[in-house]
Parts: C-alpha cells; structure tokens; sequence
C-alpha cells in the first residue's frame, strides 16, 4: 500500500473537532493507534472524549471521560474492544510506558495516545497520526495514515 498523502482541515470550533472524531470512530478496530499530538489547549482531549464517548454511545452505554492526565490511562470496554486513552505528559521516558502495559494494548485495543512524543521508538508504524493547533477561533487539523480509511477524514466538510 503506497502511503497517502497528509490531509489538512480546518475545523471552526471546538464542535467541528468532536464531529470529525464521532466521524472516524465507527471505522477504528482492535489494534488501531490515535497519535495526537498539539499544545496544550489544543482540542487533544476534546478529541478524544467525542471519539470514546461515541463508541460507548453505539452499544447503549455513556461514560465521562476525563483527561487522564494524572492518571496517565484510562480504559474503557465498548464491548467489541478495550479502548485506551494515555495521557504521556508526565513520563520521562518511554521506560514508564512500558510499565503501563501499552505495548500489549497496541495489538488489541484501540488506543488514543495523547504527547506521542514522550514515546521515542515505540510508536506503532502504522498510528493514524493526529496533529492539532490552534488556528484562529478553531484548529487546524492535519492528519497523516497510511490506511485508505483516512478516506472518512478526506471527504470531511
């Protein structure tokens, strides 16, 4: 599979984020990784909340989903997968990702990786990788995958 190109989209508020990430969680499976990457105050959470909360939503359950920040992860059972939700701010090496046990949940979890840089050599190869930023009043939303999936992402308005 040749790898696809880089698609950028800017979204005009806080409800354009949680739209495109309600758009992309029914296509995600056991084994998919959700790198997303920004500054703080970018809508990484935000993303992420829409996106779990939408896969609990489509088998009849509703959770809160706060940031896992100071819990470093979060899990969650949609009843067709585990779903992780690590918050990597405050390790200091990938040695502490290790020991949460989340190497194991890249191969069958979906899982939601928030500071994907804190994980040096252990990022899965094929992540669909999130980049969000401030832009204006909104975001702007650059996402690279190499998985024809990200055609849910390319038609989005």
């Amino acid at each position: 599979m040749q790898p696809r190109d880089t698609v950028k989209i800017q979204l005009e508020n806080a409800e354009a984020t949680a739209a495109i990430a309600r758009r992309i969680a029914p296509h995600l499976v056991a084994g998919d990784c959700l790198l997303l990457s920004g500054s703080i105050g970018a809508g990484k959470t935000h993303f992420a909340r829409a996106l779990i909360q939408t896969r609990l939503a489509a088998v009849g359950l509703w959770e809160d989903v706060p940031s896992p920040t100071f819990t470093l992860v979060q899990t969650y059972d949609d009843t067709h997968c585990e779903i992780w939700h690590a918050d990597l701010y405050r390790l200091t090496g990938p040695d502490e990702l290790q020991e949460l046990g989340i190497d194991d949940a890249f191969k069958t979890a979906i899982t939601l990786i928030e500071w994907p840089d804190r994980m040096a050599d252990m990022r899965p190869d094929q992540a669909l990788e999130i980049h969000l930023e401030v832009s204006g009043s909104g975001r702007l939303l650059t996402v690279a995958w190499d998985d024809p999936r990200i055609a849910v992402i390319e038609d989005f308005q």
